[in-house]
Formats: structure tokens, sequence, C-alpha cells
């Protein structure tokens, strides 16, 4: 599978990814992934970023209000127009644009830092992505992503629960298929019953590595790690949202913060 296929898949599931994702069915990214995301960022006011597949920019919105110069890159068209439509009605600087996110259309070091919200792991050639990023970095700059934890979100995962809800054990399958393209069909778990069931669910291709790989093509990127965390929620919320209290047995997502050297 190339970019052009895998963005056909993001195209057809963008109308609806949207709305869901704007309505708050998103639970695991709006009330765990992003706000640990940026929590751990730098500081960048100031500075030139690249949001490098945005969907339809609720993030990339989040760098800008934190002062960030913003350019952000979607393979999908209607994942532009959503967030394009936003930053009129509330313009924030932001430059929206077509690009794969693994032939950047950018010159060498122009951008201070890039992040990559949930999206390195949907695309064909994680590691052209990676070296993409470096190279568009500026010497001292870093790229912050955030993906499906490698290890305990692979292929195959599935929350094992007591009769009383209580999360048991987190069972996890496949780690060492490498897959490439292996299209999964899901809907946003948060979402109301009846509205699950008057849509089709996305259907989304993985480009699955382990972890040791991961680690190796950021290295091979000229990168050098300097943060990594494993979110996961506290006591309290996961009470009041048991949706997301698997996240306290293994954790679903894995950020890493690696630094171009200057």
């Amino acid at each position: 599978m190339d970019s052009t296929d895998a963005g056909s898949f993001w195209e057809a599931n963008a109308e609806t990814w949207t709305r869901h994702a704007r309505a708050g069915y998103d639970l695991y990214r709006d009330a765990l992934n992003t706000p640990v995301f940026l929590a751990s960022l730098p500081p960048i006011a100031g500075l030139d970023g690249l949001d490098i597949g945005c969907g339809e920019g609720g993030n990339t919105r989040k760098l800008a209000q934190a002062g960030a110069r913003m350019t952000a890159i979607d393979i999908a068209p209607t994942f532009l127009r959503h967030a394009r439509e936003e930053e009129a009605r509330e313009p924030l600087g932001i430059r929206y644009q077509a690009g794969d996110g693994t032939a950047l259309p950018f010159a060498d070091a122009s951008f201070d830092f890039a992040t990559a919200f949930m999206s390195l792991m949907d695309m064909p050639r994680p590691d052209r992505a990676v070296s993409e990023a470096a190279r568009v970095i500026r010497p001292g700059g870093f790229l912050q992503f955030s993906i499906l934890h490698p290890c305990f979100t692979p292929p195959y995962r599935k929350v094992l629960r007591e009769e009383d809800g209580t999360v048991r054990a987190v069972e996890v399958g496949r780690y060492f298929d490498g897959i490439d393209g292996e299209i999964e069909s899901w809907r946003f778990g948060a979402a109301p019953p009846e509205v699950k069931a008057s849509v089709e669910p996305f259907r989304v291709p993985r480009f699955h590595r382990t972890l040791s790989e991961w680690v190796a093509l950021i290295v091979a990127a000229g990168l050098v790690i300097e943060h990594m965390a494993e979110p996961r929620v506290d006591a309290a919320t996961a009470q009041a949202q048991p949706y997301l209290a698997d996240t306290r047995v293994a954790p679903l997502f894995l950020h890493v913060r690696a630094r171009k050297p200057g």
C-alpha cells in the first residue's frame, strides 16, 4: 500500500471522523492523549511549527494557541476543508496545505519543531516519515509524536474485564507481525449506541512496527531521543470514566520527543 492508497481510506473516514471527534466521542484523545502530549512539550511560543497529519486541525489549533506559528499538512482533502473552515471562523494564523508525511513539500530546515499526533503509524514507510520530519527541522529543533503503543497496542488487543466491569488485564498478540496496510474497522467507543449504529465504521490502514524498530528508525534519521511517556489516567478519572480504565493496566499510547543535534 502506498500513500495514495492510505490517503483514500482517510478521505473516506474524514467527514464522520470530524463530526464525531468534535462532538467529544474521541475520549481517549480529549481526556488523556492530547493533554499529556501538550503538557510535555517544550516552550513553543514564537517558534515555527509543522503539524504532520493534522486531520481536522483540533490539535494544531492548540499548538497555535500556545503561541507557535503553525503550518499543518494532511493527505485528506475533507480534513483540510474542515480545518480551513475553522481557521476562517476563528483565525489563528495557521497555514493548512495538502501533503504526504513521507514526502514533505518543504525545504530543509524550514521549522523549529514538528509534531505528529497519532499519525505516523498510519503512514506507509514510517521510517521515511520520521526522516522527512528530521530533514525539515532546523538543527537544535525537535520532533514530538504520539503513536499507538507498539508493545501494548499491536495488531491484536483485547481488554479483559471482571463481571463488575473492572479491568483485569489487557491481552495482546501479533507483536512481531510487521503489518503494512492491514485494515482495521472500528468506531469511537465513547459514542452513544445510536450514533454508532447510524454510521459505517472507520476503516484504517495500520503500519505496525515493534518498539525496537521505532527506536532504530529514529536513530537512523539522525535524531536523539530525549523524552518518552506512556500516558495513563489517574484513579479518579478511571472511576468517573470506566471506558478509559484500561490505560491504568497497560498503556494505549506512546509519546516520543527526539531532537536534531544542533
